[in-house]
């Protein structure tokens, strides 16, 4: 078996090394390294993997089942990153499980958008939910928790202040890292209204300025600058951020949309560069009321677990760009996301003792947050963007599944784009539990998401998950699927050997 897969790592890489840029847009999947080969379906790095192709990611223990009678009140932030998930693909397309560590089951619920209800009476966030049988532990259930970003319509998005931050070291020299970054700029910037500005910083060893921020009304000569990207050197990240914030500021649109764009592998090695270190200049930053989206590529040395702090930090989000369909996703599709509609979205759940006998939040393990930071403003929390859903899924035990009395008192706590104090949306679970199958498609959608997600994390709360049981729940909830992103995912999983 390796040795068919050593064949094929070096067809792959004789052909991805034939690329030129412009050919990346065709490319699939953007990095089939040999080190992606070297171990099909093993979840840990073997030991002799040279240290450049080891990747970084961080293992959180997973949320327990916890006693209503002992801690009736759950408290997280919203995460609205889909990182994890395209990174999973990216396994999976070559033949592989995920490493454990890379899987965040909430990233691959929140990589999908869900049919969800626009906000009314001038809120900017929509509250839904509902209680289904769980499909793989019959005598619980599932409660779903769904969020809408309000819509901006396209003529009324405020004018953007980009600073497109481009990792240029030598660990980024090839199409499917710098290559694919390229294209997607490019993506973005036709997309543009010509009021809009895009500035470009650049790091390898040390930061420079590539483009001052200009108008684009100028788009020919911001791609031109884009196409003049290559790659060498080493990556002192540190400094192109706090470059990319002081252009951004100087700039800054007040009630406009700032915000950073930092596209890389993660492989900072120059002047601060651990992730405590990163996290603590981007918490300083974040300060400037400028957002900032976070966009990983690469396979071997890509230092996940520090990108997806930094955007969790830094007000913004996290993706992962595996193929050149992921650029219009990200780019085009979801363009949206870009504007946040709500800052520092909480959530809060209060269980009734009558009705829940105990429960489990699935992902969301490094979002918790102490149950008092939920009325504090000061405290950080998760940024959504125009047209964007959240889901949130938690496994209950019930202890009366037949009541007129509410299961649980769901608050969501946020802040308006410009505003420093929150406001609280408050919405019961009262609906009666109904069975799997008879659920919504956005229920049944998001139980075959985190079911797929259980087997993924190999979690000792998988239960009787199945291949088979994730393709019947998928296969209930294909009509609402805008872009085919569903159906894509259906496709994976079929493809997929247990």
């Amino acid at each position: 078996m390796k040795t068919n897969l050593f064949t094929a790592a070096v067809v792959l890489l004789f052909l991805f090394n034939a690329c030129t840029e412009d050919d990346v847009s065709d490319v699939k999947y953007n990095e089939m390294s040999l080190a992606a080969f070297m171990d099909s379906g093993q979840d840990n790095y073997p030991d002799n993997y040279p240290d450049n192709y080891r990747e970084n990611y961080n293992d959180y223990e997973e949320n327990p089942f916890i006693k209503v009678s002992d801690q009736p009140v759950s408290t997280f932030s919203v995460d609205a990153d889909g990182g994890s998930y395209a990174n999973m693909r990216r396994f999976l397309y070559l033949g592989q499980t995920p490493p454990k560590a890379s899987v965040r089951i909430e990233e691959y619920l929140n990589y999908f958008t869900f049919d969800y209800a626009e906000p009314q009476n001038g809120e900017n966030v929509s509250l839904n939910s509902e209680i289904a049988s769980c499909p793989w532990n019959t005598e619980h259930y599932l409660m779903r928790l769904g969020m809408k970003g309000k819509t901006i319509p396209e003529n009324e998005l405020p004018n953007s202040n980009y600073v497109f931050l481009i990792d240029v070291s030598g660990s980024m020299n090839s199409p499917e890292k710098l290559g694919i970054l390229k294209s997607g700029f490019k993506t973005m910037t036709d997309n543009l209204k010509d009021q809009d500005r895009i500035a470009i910083v650049t790091y390898a060893g040390e930061a420079g300025v590539l483009l001052p921020s200009t108008y684009c009304d100028e788009k020919d000569k911001i791609k031109a600058a884009i196409d003049k990207l290559g790659a060498g050197g080493s990556t002192a990240g540190a400094a192109g951020i706090i470059t990319a914030y002081e252009i951004a500021e100087e700039n800054f649109i007040p009630e406009g949309n700032n915000r950073v764009i930092l596209g890389s592998d993660g492989d900072f090695n120059v002047g601060a560069s651990s992730t405590d270190e990163l996290v603590e200049l981007i918490e300083e930053k974040r300060e400037s009321g400028i957002y900032l989206t976070v966009l990983g590529v690469g396979t071997g040395n890509l230092n996940d677990h520090m990108m997806e702090q930094i955007a969790n930090k830094g007000n913004g989000n996290y993706e992962y760009i595996d193929n050149a369909n992921q650029i219009q996703k990200v780019f085009t599709h979801e363009f949206g996301k870009f504007f946040t509609v709500a800052k520092d979205s909480k959530i809060q759940l209060t269980f009734n003792e009558n009705t829940v006998d105990s429960y489990r939040l699935i992902g969301y393990e490094n979002r918790s947050l102490e149950n008092e930071d939920f009325e504090n403003d000061s405290t950080d929390a998760g940024e959504i963007g125009s047209s964007q859903t959240i889901t949130a899924l938690y496994e209950l035990v019930l202890a009366n599944a037949s009541t007129n009395e509410k299961f649980a008192q769901f608050d969501f706590r946020y802040k308006k784009p410009n505003a420093s104090e929150s406001q609280l949306i408050m919405h019961e679970v009262n609906a009666t539990p109904t069975n799997i199958s008879n659920s919504s498609e956005n229920m049944q959608f998001a139980a075959g998401v985190g079911g797929f997600g259980l087997m993924m994390k190999q979690s000792e709360y998988k239960g009787e998950v199945s291949k088979q049981m994730v393709l019947e729940l998928l296969g209930n909830s294909l009509t609402f699927d805008p872009f085919g992103y569903r159906q894509e995912f259906v496709d994976l999983v079929s493809d997929w050997q247990e």
